[in-house]
């Protein structure tokens, strides 16, 4: 169920976000929302490349918190900016819900990372 809702979110619902909010141009912006996947050849710096209980929100570069304020600025341009940002807050969202996946199964993959604490903090917020 993590790999598909992974992969959907990544690819099948820009589709959605595309059609519902730039009608008018929507196969341009299905494509740009698309091209915002560059942001994980960040990955290929690190070491392993893929390892499958690595949370990649606050471990690579371009999935860092930093990245992430930028991204949010880009919300304050014009198109295509504007879409690039909408882009890379869902990739960094969706891959926020891939930790918690990892989160929900193995708690202590996530010892001493910098997500460890957005989770412990949403646990608390739900009573859990």
């Amino acid at each position: 169920m993590q790999s598909f809702t992974h992969y959907f979110l990544h690819f099948g619902f820009p589709i959605v976000i595309a059609y519902l909010f730039f009608r008018d141009e929507w196969k341009k912006t299905y494509l740009i929302l698309l091209a915002t996947m560059l942001v994980d050849l960040d990955h290929l710096l690190a070491t392993p490349i893929f390892d499958a209980n690595r949370c990649s929100v606050g471990f690579h570069y371009l999935h860092s918190y930093y990245a992430i304020c930028v991204y949010f600025l880009l919300l304050l341009l014009k198109r295509p900016f504007r879409i690039i940002g909408i882009g890379l807050l869902f990739h960094m969202f969706t891959d926020l819900i891939d930790c918690a996946f990892i989160y929900r199964n193995c708690r202590e993959s996530l010892i001493d990372t910098s997500v460890q604490v957005v989770f412990d903090f949403i646990s608390t917020m739900m009573g859990m």
